[in-house]
Formats: structure tokens, C-alpha cells, sequence
């Protein structure tokens, strides 16, 4: 789940994305919005696809005669689709031109999206989160990196962002839509619905999107040699177990609400709106946090997310505590740019790598938060215990960027400390 928001001093600075669009700017600003749009598109159905089962876990468990907690599983098989198929499909494609690799991601995505809605029974379902989830990391780092070739240097962050809301946006309207859809006709229809966006978006990418074939095609093994660095390895290992916590909390929202706060499920699209709201302004004020306090607004992040999610057992038992919190805790999405943003200013040389290895770190935390919070809650702690368990998570990671701190500290002119002395 991370999106690119950043400061456009980072972007002037960053070669890796230039390219003879961004110099000659061939396309008309009409063209260029129709080009952003396709691509904000493929990430709204992108986020649809990998939250809609948290909202419909109780009607996907009653279906397949499975427990919550199974169900939980389906999220850390995508999660870990993510995972895999991000550094292995950028690699393999990093030969192949932007224009044909996103069509050929987003054609993957609708099929496994739409095998999921077909699937007969819970193992197969199963393979197809898996399957679903190996676009997912690959298609935003390709994607980000078309719409950042398409404008002026000081106009790249603009349009980054803009295609990251797509994602955003998905948890703020998606996510309750295909709730209310599964709950008013059946859970498969959500991914029916979200393989439908797919394959609009990849004709979208096909109408609007032309082939450029002077765009400079990156040799896979000089991003692999750069990419084995820690300061890149760190940022990737705090938005791995850092932020499982809200995956934690946010995989079993739904069964706390029915069993812990007592709501009829009509609640549940409302509460997944609130989350998605704080994501939304989560992932704005975490860019604007990261331009004022450069690495350290990631410190910041990640003790609040600890306090938060400390707070959220005791707000589940009446539904105002529990919405509030919520849109408290989904603030940590404000890691996402924050951690992007420093990884671009990190990871010289393995950019399309990093870019792609980024959403994959942040599915490491959807898959072990989910397989975290099934444990406990398996183990008899409770549905409430997801709270502590992902401020556990968040104080691991915490752990980790004070390791991260310290290398900065001693690495000297490829660190944020550096760039931002450098402003």
C-alpha cells in the first residue's frame, strides 16, 4: 500500500527519471491528463482489489465454511504476491517498453481479480490472492515513473502524487463500495468489480497512452548491483514491520465491530470510509511532514502510530470511540510518502527496483499484521488484541529507524541528512 509524495527538489535531483518526454513535452496538457487519469485509475482498482476482503471477511468466512482468521490468510496471500512480484516483475521487465509492461500488469490483475470471484472453494481462492497480488508492486513503480516522464522537472511531484491518490482514494470510496457490493449481492461481485477497472484500465493505457520508442530501457543487473545497500534495505525493513500494525488493527476491523462494539454490519462500510479518510489525510500531511523534518518526521510517524494503537482496545467498545480511532490510526499511512520520498533520495542507480521493492515492503506488513493479529486472536486474546500487537509491530520498527538513524549518521553524503543540508 505507499504513495510518492515528495518535494520537487528531490525530483530535480533525480536523473533516473528524465527522458526526452520530460524535455520536449510532445504531449498536449489535455493528453497528459487523460495519461494520469488512466494510470490514477489502475491504482484506485489496484487498492480496491487488495482491501475489499477486509470489509467482507465475515461473509467470505460464512461462504467458505472458514474461520476469520482464514480469511486473514487471503489478505497475507496477496500480500505476499506483492512481495514476489515486485522486484522479480520489475526485473524481468525492465527491458520491455513502459507503454507494453503496464498493459501486460494490468491484464494480470483483472484475470487473477476476476479467477478470485470464480474461485470454487478456499484453497484455490488461496492461489488466486497470491496470483492477483504479483502486479501490484511492479505496476507502481512503472507507473510513477511514466507519469513523472511526462512534465518539467518542477511539476513531477505534482503528477506522482496524483497518480499514487488513486490508491488513496481506493480505501476512501473503493473499499466501502465493494463492501456495500459484497453485502448486498455476494463478496464475489467485489472482485468482479475490481477486475472490471483492470481491464478498463489497461484499455485506457492503450488508447492514451502512445509508445515511446526512444524511452531509455534500464539493464536489470546494474539496478540488482546498486540495489544491495543499507540505506536502502533500511527504509524497506521499517515500512515492512513498522507499519503491519495498521494492517494488523485494519484485517479485523470488520468481526471487531460485529462482536466487540455490538454494530449491525451496515457499519461496516461507514467505519471503512473513516479509515480511508484518515489514510487520505494520513498520506498528505505524511509528504508535508517528511518536506519540513526530512528522516526524522518517520520517527515521529511511528511513535504516534504506537500511542494510537495502544489507545485502540479501549475505543472498540462504542461505535464513536471506535470511528475516531480508526481514522486516528489509518494517519499511519502517512509513512507511505515519507518512506518513498527518503528511498528516492537513497537509492541512486536501483530506482525502478526500489520504487517497485517499496510496495512490496509495505504487503510484507499486510501480510505478517494480518498473520499477527490471526495468532492472538486464535490464541484467545480477543479481537481487541490486534491493538496491541501492531503497536508492537510499530515499536519494532521504531527499532529499526533508529538503526537507520545511525547509519545515516555514519554514511555521510547519501543520506537524508545530507539533502536536506543540501536545501
Amino acid at each position: 500500500m505507499g504513495g510518492l509524495v515528495s518535494n520537487p527538489l528531490n525530483y530535480a535531483k533525480a536523473p533516473y527519471l528524465m527522458s526526452s518526454q520530460s524535455q520536449e513535452a510532445p504531449y498536449s496538457p489535455a493528453r497528459i491528463t487523460l495519461i494520469v487519469f488512466s494510470l490514477a485509475m489502475g491504482g484506485f482498482g489496484i487498492g480496491t482489489g487488495e482491501f475489499a476482503i477486509m470489509g467482507l471477511m465475515p461473509g467470505v468466512a460464512q461462504d467458505l465454511g472458514v474461520s476469520e482468521p482464514q480469511v486473514g490468510h487471503l489478505i497475507s496471500a496477496y500480500a505476499l504476491g506483492v512481495v514476489v512480484g515486485a522486484p522479480l516483475l520489475a526485473i524481468s521487465g525492465a527491458r520491455l517498453y513502459r507503454r507494453h509492461l503496464l498493459i501486460m500488469l494490468m491484464g494480470a490483475y483483472a484475470v487473477g481479480n476476476i479467477a478470485s470471484a470464480m474461485a470454487p472453494g478456499y484453497g484455490t481462492l488461496l492461489a488466486f490472492r497470491f496470483i492477483a497480488g504479483l502486479p501490484h508492486g511492479a505496476y507502481f513503480g512503472v507507473a510513477a515513473l511514466v507519469a513523472a516522464s511526462l512534465v518539467p522537472v518542477n511539476r513531477r511531484a505534482k503528477v506522482v502524487s496524483l497518480v499514487m491518490m488513486g490508491l488513496t482514494l481506493a480505501l476512501l470510496i473503493g473499499n466501502p463500495l465493494a463492501t456495500i457490493l459484497g453485502q448486498s449481492l455476494d463478496w464475489r461481485y467485489a472482485f468482479g468489480f475490481v477486475g472490471t477497472i483492470a481491464a478498463l484500465t489497461g484499455v485506457m493505457i492503450i488508447v492514451f497512452l502512445p509508445l515511446n520508442r526512444d524511452e531509455v530501457r534500464q539493464s536489470p543487473f546494474s539496478e540488482i548491483r546498486a540495489f544491495n545497500r543499507p540505506a536502502i534495505w533500511y527504509p524497506l525493513a521499517i515500512g515492512s514491520i513498522g507499519f503491519a500494525g495498521m494492517f494488523c488493527v485494519f484485517s479485523y476491523m470488520a468481526p471487531t465491530l460485529l462482536e466487540v462494539t455490538g454494530v449491525s454490519p451496515y457499519w461496516i462500510p461507514i467505519a471503512l470510509a473513516v479509515f480511508g479518510l484518515g489514510g487520505f489525510v494520513g498520506n498528505i500531511l505524511g509528504g508535508w511532514l517528511f518536506d519540513r523534518l526530512g528522516f526524522r518526521s518517520i520517527g515521529l510517524m511511528l511513535l504516534w502510530s504506537i500511542g494510537m494503537l495502544l489507545l485502540y482496545p479501549y475505543a472498540t467498545e462504542t461505535i464513536w470511540t471506535m470511528l475516531l480511532t480508526c481514522f486516528l490510526v489509518a494517519l499511519m499511512v502517512g509513512l507511505g510518502p515519507a518512506l518513498q520520498t527518503h528511498l528516492m533520495d537513497v537509492a541512486h542507480g536501483a530506482q525502478t527496483l526500489a520504487a517497485a521493492s517499496h510496495h512490496a515492503a509495505f504487503n510484507v506488513a499486510n501480510a505478517l499484521g494480518p498473520w499477527l493479529g490471526g495468532m492472538a486472536i486464535s490464541a484467545g486474546l480477543g479481537w481487541q488484541s490486534t491493538g496491541y500487537v501492531g503497536a508492537t509491530t510499530a515499536v519494532a520498527g521504531l527499532a529499526i529507524f533508529m538503526l537507520a538513524w545511525r547509519q545515516q549518521a555514519t554514511a555521510g553524503g547519501e543520506t537524508e541528512v545530507a539533502v536536506s543540508q543540501e536545501r
